[in-house]
């Protein structure tokens, strides 16, 4: 009978993949051995593997530029990082070996953006698109962008009074976006994006104000959803809308030549992810393309936005097992050495779910679990994955400590998580490293962060 843990990730997914192996009972992450990870600086530890943050950059480059080419398609392709995702300093210092733009989304953004600039990292020719409801100090740091030679600095507008915001401030010439309100998914909250502006405002706000100020000049439409690209009706026909005010708008607009497609591209959650990204890409610029034809209009340069995408998969967060808890006949639980509500909020938050995998002990059979964090709080547990609602770890030895991982955790987490503040019941984030590969494939670590210390959480406190 096939019951270790090993037979039942083979039984379940094609195993092994790219990213993971299991060599000797032990797993391997982006070909990274995880227990000498673990040996060497212990747990709980967040992982960066750089060398992912680079592919997933080149990996859209090329399928948008494939798909422009399969249909003759006239624009240009940007791709902007989008800085919320993840603001490290080593994330944007590997972003920015790639040849990106950039996206902001608040006042502070454009401090970095600056700093990156003084460090020689980032040129002043680079798109920079300014998103978000934007408050004053955001404006007036847009502002002195603008003003201080960065000509491709397109604030995005949000709503109609922050062109007259920025109308006072900037001294240059400006290029403008205007975001669109787009409609929700039929099943939310509410029908439609509280960001942006509204389809049927957009002609004559140009009209009425934009185009009688000489200090500006409208460049390019934004559209997001937040479900991201799919390949369903909703998707598509937003898509379509947002494609044919374009046109519309284009064509007393000379100037507007850009189509911002937003963020959108998945990050994989499951050894199960199965998204065509190929055929998506395609889908997106053909259709683009064939809306313009209809319309006849130039077909636009196209900007997207992808954060998630860029930096998510190159995370990995990792675990001791504690201890186990028999609460009743049903319920095993497995307590780690830190909190999901702190650690990876998003499992907390909004039920998100990553890749979770053993990282040793592959070859002990396995039984179901409930992983519970260290805080107080009952939300504070891990129940089910995206593949299954359910969680299959190996059993307990007192001889070996059990080790797990959660995978594909580089974005949003340390910002949701509060990084280097104050925490759920005072549980401290944890280690972070860095890791990379050079060019002979030799990996090397390097420690970015220690775990918070007792005396850095008292300062906080003010003791």
């Amino acid at each position: 009978m096939k019951n270790k843990y090993i037979d039942l990730i083979q039984q379940t997914f094609e195993f092994p993949q790219p990213e993971f192996k299991v060599v000797d009972g032990d797993l391997s992450f982006n070909d990274i051995p995880l227990m000498d990870i673990i040996k060497q600086y212990g747990t709980p530890i967040k992982i960066s593997y750089l060398p992912k943050i680079s592919q997933q950059i080149q990996k859209a480059k090329r399928l948008f530029n494939v798909a422009m080419a399969k249909v003759d398609y006239q624009g240009d392709y940007n791709y902007c990082y989008c800085t919320k995702s993840s603001h490290f300093s080593f994330v944007l210092e590997e972003v920015l070996k790639n040849d990106v733009n950039m996206e902001t989304s608040s006042a502070f953004d454009i401090n970095i953006i600056e700093e990156l600039h003084e460090q020689g990292l980032l040129d002043k020719d680079k798109y920079i698109v300014c998103n978000g409801f934007k408050k004053q100090l955001y404006i007036e740091n847009i502002a002195n962008l603008v003003n201080n030679g960065w000509e491709n600095c397109i604030p995005v507008l949000d709503n109609m009074d922050e062109f007259d915001s920025l109308s006072e401030l900037v001294t240059q010439t400006c290029k403008l976006g205007i975001r669109i309100a787009a409609e929700e998914e039929p099943k939310f909250e509410f029908y439609t994006s509280r960001l942006g502006i509204r389809y049927s405002d957009i002609v004559s706000f140009y009209k009425e104000r934009i185009s009688k100020n000489s200090n500006f000049e409208l460049k390019m439409l934004h559209f997001f959803i937040n479900t991201g690209i799919k390949d369903d009706s909703y998707y598509w026909n937003e898509l379509s809308k947002c494609v044919q005010v374009y046109c519309e708008l284009k064509k007393i607009c000379p100037t507007l030549d850009s189509l911002n497609i937003g963020g959108g591209f998945p990050v994989k959650n499951s050894l199960q992810f199965d998204f065509d990204y190929e055929y998506i890409a395609e889908e997106v610029i053909a259709q683009i393309k064939s809306i313009c034809n209809q319309f006849d209009v130039v077909e636009p340069h196209i900007f997207s936005e992808f954060g998630s995408f860029t930096v998510g998969e190159s995370g990995a967060t990792i675990f001791s097992i504690l201890g186990q808890k028999q609460q009743n006949d049903r319920e095993r639980w497995y307590m780690i050495d830190s909190s999901f509500m702190t650690t990876l909020p998003d499992t907390w938050a909004i039920k998100q779910r990553f890749i979770m995998l053993a990282i040793n002990n592959w070859n002990r059979e396995y039984h179901r679990v409930i992983l519970g964090g260290l805080t107080c709080d009952s939300q504070d547990y891990y129940n089910a994955e995206a593949h299954a609602n359910a969680v299959f770890l190996p059993q307990l030895s007192k001889d070996e400590p059990q080790y797990i991982g959660f995978f594909h955790t580089g974005a949003y987490q340390e910002s949701i998580g509060g990084f280097g503040g104050i925490q759920h019941c005072l549980q401290p984030a944890p280690k972070h490293i860095i890791i990379d590969v050079d060019e002979e494939g030799e990996y090397s670590t390097r420690l970015f962060s220690k775990e918070q210390s007792y005396r850095s959480m008292l300062k906080i406190l003010g003791y």
